[in-house]
């Protein structure tokens, strides 16, 4: 804590401590104010994050541990003794029998496939049919194991903690210009088999171990360079101050990068946040310009021209991803607006009453399906017909354009401007409208979350955030449906009892049935609020069930605007947003007014 922070920190607290009110108000406000002006001079544009940077490098999960020799493989119904390092790839698969997974064909041929090129040239002899192979002892083996965990003393556990929390010391933390920041996920992911979402067509493939050779080092010159395990060295250590991780290596499964960051609290993480949004808020001083703009695009002479207008619109009328270039062999079938194939659309000229219906059909990022029916306006209809002309189902939509041409284009109509930001300014938008339509001061305060939430879930389904329904959802929606019953029983109850007070004070009233009536109304209207409790948890469970709130929450949304909305209908920010969600949009807390508008 700063030396300003520490001083409005002390004004506050003497405010509120002699009941100044107004001085605690204005206290407050020009403390935010303070917090983001000092955001706003902290912004550096000449690209460098960090002067000074140290760290002890990344945690290496630990070595595979051979199974006890009494656990045993069967394959065809007989023992057979596998090398350690198909040992350790069975164990993967064993560990996941129960899982929906693992009766999944696409993933059992990847696992297979993967699993045989670990093996010896006399296992894969011997090994030829996943079907002939029998986990079940290696999977009860770990099912024991874990319920040994379970049933771990209290003293147990916690010296398991307190070991894990001196490992957090030595790699959680780095020194940054002088300051002790904590790092997001210090620790390299384990091998073990790749699971993707949705019908990912990878699932099942081997994330193989990483290992210290395949692994960059960031950190600045003349610092103490982390050691590498023994025995080996790193891939490479660099001085890049104008990237914020601190060690990278590239998965084998995908191909991808995966970085060691710093932990969304730090301020770098803040910064970039802030100046994220930020740049979505300038679009809205633009946007009907660049409306405007790709409207008179449908009209162009140049067909270049004329696609570029209408991927425009449909990434800002239907928020879809821009899309990116893949080699087919390499990744799953997912598509962007700009990627988009023939196959992946169909014009109806009327449907459901309604004239120039699109109807999409593509799989989207993690091989989520998106499937929408929207009217179009006609010049656009006009065009998509003109787009799909002489063309294969599989031929692109958009074949003139990409999204690296998109992105140029947008630059020039706003610096900082991409198609991601058109999303992040489309989710934004939404749920300020929502939240400022659908809440009320009156309310109470499970009426208020529930239109949160429903304002979330506007944006969700905007941006195509699904998941599967929970596989405790149908059970966990009895159990409220139990309450819901019982508590209408008991209110129930408590009217009549109402009833027979009331009738009974009427007949002859005394102080005592004068109570015996106060008593029972207090009854009722006590139910009556936990009844009506019971009944949003019920509704708002219902309407989240396929719906994933969290990701538009974390990356999409404004945070200010949730926090604005906290403080102007007196709602709890940790009703809205966890420890760890706190934590990250800590820059938002602090500079937040309640008349914020995004």
């Amino acid at each position: 804590m700063n030396k300003y922070s520490i001083f409005f920190a002390n004004l506050i607290y003497q405010s509120v401590k002699f009941n100044r009110s107004w001085c605690a108000v204005y206290s407050l406000r020009f403390y935010r104010t303070s917090v983001k002006i000092k955001w706003e001079e902290g912004n550096s544009n000449n690209g460098n994050k960090w002067t000074t940077l140290e760290h002890k490098g990344p945690l290496f999960p630990p070595e595979y541990e051979p199974l006890p020799n009494n656990v045993t493989f069967f394959y065809n119904g007989n023992p057979v003794k596998l090398s350690l390092a198909a040992e350790e790839v069975a164990t993967f698969y064993a560990k996941m029998l129960d899982h929906e997974y693992t009766t999944k064909s696409s993933f059992q041929e990847n696992f297979f496939t993967d699993w045989r090129e670990e093996m010896t040239v006399e296992e894969r002899e011997q090994i030829k049919k996943l079907s002939k192979c029998d986990f079940t002892h290696i999977n009860k083996y770990f099912l024991e194991k874990s319920e040994e965990k379970k049933a771990m003393t209290k003293e147990q556990k916690q010296v398991l903690k307190e070991e894990n929390n001196k490992l957090t010391e030595e790699y959680g933390f780095c020194e940054l210009d002088g300051h002790r920041e904590k790092i997001g996920n210090f620790r390299v992911e384990p091998p073990g088999l790749f699971r993707g979402r949705g019908e990912h067509p990878k699932m099942g493939k081997l994330k193989k171990r990483i290992q210290p050779e395949e692994i960059t080092i960031n950190c600045s010159k003349g610092s103490n360079i982390p050691v590498a395990p023994k025995g080996h060295k790193w891939r490479k250590v660099q001085h890049d101050n104008t990237v914020t991780w601190l060690a990278s290596w590239v998965e084998n499964v995908q191909g991808n990068f995966k970085y060691v960051m710093l932990n969304p609290s730090s301020k770098l993480k803040g910064e970039k946040d802030w100046q994220k949004y930020e740049v979505a808020r300038k679009l809205k001083l633009k946007v009907e310009t660049i409306r405007r703009q790709y409207r008179d695009d449908w009209k162009n002479r140049e067909m270049k021209t004329r696609q570029r207008g209408v991927a425009l619109y449909f990434i800002d009328k239907l928020a879809l991803r821009a899309g990116n270039e893949k080699e087919e062999s390499e990744t799953a079938d997912t598509v962007g607006c700009c990627s988009l194939r023939v196959e992946h659309i169909t014009l109806h000229q009327e449907k459901g009453g309604q004239e120039f219906m699109v109807e999409f059909d593509f799989l989207g990022k993690d091989s989520i399906r998106y499937y929408n029916e929207v009217p179009v306006e006609g010049r656009v209809f006009k065009n998509l017909k003109l787009f799909m002309e002489n063309k294969d189902p599989e031929d692109d939509l958009f074949d003139r354009i990409n999204t690296t041409y998109l992105n140029k284009h947008l630059n020039q109509s706003m610096p900082g401007l991409t198609a991601k930001v058109f999303r992040t300014f489309n989710a934004s938008t939404t749920l300020q409208e929502q939240l400022n339509k659908l809440t009320t001061a009156d309310m109470s305060l499970e009426e208020k979350l529930l239109s949160y939430n429903r304002a979330n879930r506007a944006v969700a389904i905007l941006c195509n955030h699904q998941r599967a329904a929970p596989k405790t959802f149908e059970k966990s929606m009895q159990n409220l449906q139990d309450k819901v019953a019982q508590k209408q029983q008991q209110l129930d109850v408590a009217k009549k009892e109402l009833k027979e007070a009331k009738k009974e004070h009427k007949k002859g009233g005394t102080e005592r049935t004068r109570k015996l009536v106060e008593k029972t109304e207090s009854v009722v209207k006590r139910l009556e609020e936990q009844l009506k409790k019971l009944q949003l948890q019920m509704t708002d469970r219902e309407e989240n069930k396929v719906i994933a709130l969290g990701t538009s929450k974390l990356n999409y949304l404004d945070p200010r605007i949730s926090v604005a909305w906290c403080r102007k209908f007196n709602v709890p920010i940790e009703k809205i947003y966890n420890k760890t969600q706190r934590d990250k949009f800590a820059w938002a807390i602090d500079m937040t007014e309640e008349d914020f508008q995004f």
